[in-house]
């Protein structure tokens, strides 16, 4: 089975837990399943669900995900580095960003323009049987008897936030769909009584028929030219572009578990316990919930249907029908990134001013950050944890902790974490510090 996770987000609306580079697929909430006692308690993300969740289904799967430069990195380091990844230039919707997964799989993965695939959302809450329904999807799109296989999702309530399916029957007996995105809440509920679907973004094709699409509406299907020219491509939905306007359509209904964790009160309501991390409920809390990465205490008091979210980027205390509304205000702030995961490890600023920063860095087990430079910067490494080399203009030595590596700006470098890993505290110096002020070479 093929499969395209499209991957994106701005990362505003689970502030201070997600940012631009840190969307909410990539927040860890979820308890690990089978993990042995003496491990503790280890966490998931959305996008490490879905994927085990895929492979629990079909273990040989072929998994591509659709994404922007910012988060192939966290990507990476969350699925490792097996997982196939179609770069987005810049965001330009949907249906561009399909066009261009599907080219990838033809001329990149080298797929056959009669394969199928199905292409769904990175991030959404289900069970299992979601997935034996995107299998189904997958070989309903590999007989060819439509051009496109949707997965209408069974309604629970009149939902004023989803697009819905509607069959209807043709005078000759065969049945139609039309689709209306976010009808009001009588409405809704005329569609859901009518036998309506949600509509989760779930599509099954084969390639041949997008490539076929993106040749009619954005002039090519060549991987290349989709990828230099994706900046001036039409910025349209895949929905609006092709699923509305195509007849040969067939939809297999999903009845089983489906939310959108796209806010705070749908996000708790996921998670399995009230607290995570260092948190305390105390008296008079009522539906309160706590998700701290600070490695400080957070004690709630008397609060009742509250979130309380706390990382390096920020704090939040909010009413749980009020974080619906964040959004604005996190545009407002101004600061930069202050945590990110690599493909390689993580990093954390600790302190930031003029003229100097401090970071924490982490190296997994056997990785290693880019070799790079900086034109403009001094940087001073002193080894905190672990063991392992740095490589500097070329020469290799060994580190371990209480070891200090002094790098002037121009010099080429790079660390390699041991089998138990690697932290160290950086010291960038220099009049002026850019994340752009960096040079990768090989290494």
């Amino acid at each position: 089975m093929n499969i395209v996770l499209l991957s994106g987000g701005s990362g505003k609306r689970l502030w201070p837990l997600s940012n631009e580079v840190r969307s909410k697929q990539f927040i860890k909430i979820f308890k690990k399943k089978g993990a042995a006692p003496e491990d503790g308690v280890s966490y998931e993300s959305m996008v490490q669900r879905v994927y085990r969740q895929i492979r629990s289904v079909d273990p040989e799967a072929d998994v591509t995900v659709a994404t922007s430069k910012s988060q192939v990195s966290a990507i990476y380091n969350q699925l490792g580095t097996d997982v196939g990844i179609s770069v987005e230039p810049c965001r330009r919707d949907t249906f561009p960003a399909i066009a261009l997964a599907t080219a990838y799989l033809h001329e990149i993965k080298e797929l056959s323009a009669d394969d199928a695939v199905v292409v769904c959302p990175v991030d959404p809450y289900v069970d299992a049987d979601y997935f034996h329904c995107v299998r189904d999807l997958y070989e309903a799109a590999r007989r060819g008897d439509s051009n496109l296989v949707l997965m209408g999702i069974e309604p629970t309530f009149p939902s004023t936030k989803y697009g819905y399916i509607k069959p209807f029957k043709h005078p000759d007996g065969s049945t139609g769909y039309t689709f209306t995105e976010k009808p009001a809440r009588e409405k809704a509920r005329e569609y859901i009584a009518a036998g309506a679907y949600w509509n989760g973004g779930v599509f099954a094709y084969r390639l041949s028929y997008v490539l076929r699409k993106s040749r009619e509406l954005l002039g090519t299907d060549s991987y290349q030219v989709l990828l230099q020219n994706y900046a001036g491509l039409q910025k349209i939905s895949f929905d609006y572009a092709v699923v509305e306007k195509e007849p040969g359509i067939e939809v297999l209904p999903y009845h089983g578990t489906w939310k959108d964790l796209g806010t705070w009160s749908t996000f708790t309501e996921a998670m399995e316990e009230p607290v995570i991390g260092r948190g305390i409920l105390g008296e008079g809390c009522e539906r309160v919930h706590i998700v701290n990465e600070l490695n400080l205490p957070i004690l709630v008091m008397g609060l009742k249907d509250a979130v309380v979210a706390a990382s390096h980027d920020g704090i939040l205390i909010s009413g749980m029908d009020e974080s619906a509304r964040i959004k604005p205000y996190v545009e407002a702030i101004n600061q930069q990134i202050m945590f990110a995961e690599k493909s390689w490890g993580s990093y954390q600023v600790m302190d930031a001013d003029k003229g100097s920063m401090v970071v924490l860095v982490t190296i997994n087990p056997g990785h290693h950050m880019s070799y790079h430079s900086h034109a403009r910067r001094d940087e001073i490494w002193t080894i905190l944890r672990g063991s392992g080399s740095t490589i500097v203009d070329g020469m290799e030595q060994p580190i371990k902790p209480g070891d200090v590596v002094t790098m002037a700006a121009g010099c080429r470098h790079t660390a390699v974490a041991g089998k138990n890993g690697l932290q160290l505290i950086e010291v960038q110096l220099g009049d002026e510090i850019d994340s752009a002020d960096k040079q990768k070479y090989e290494l």
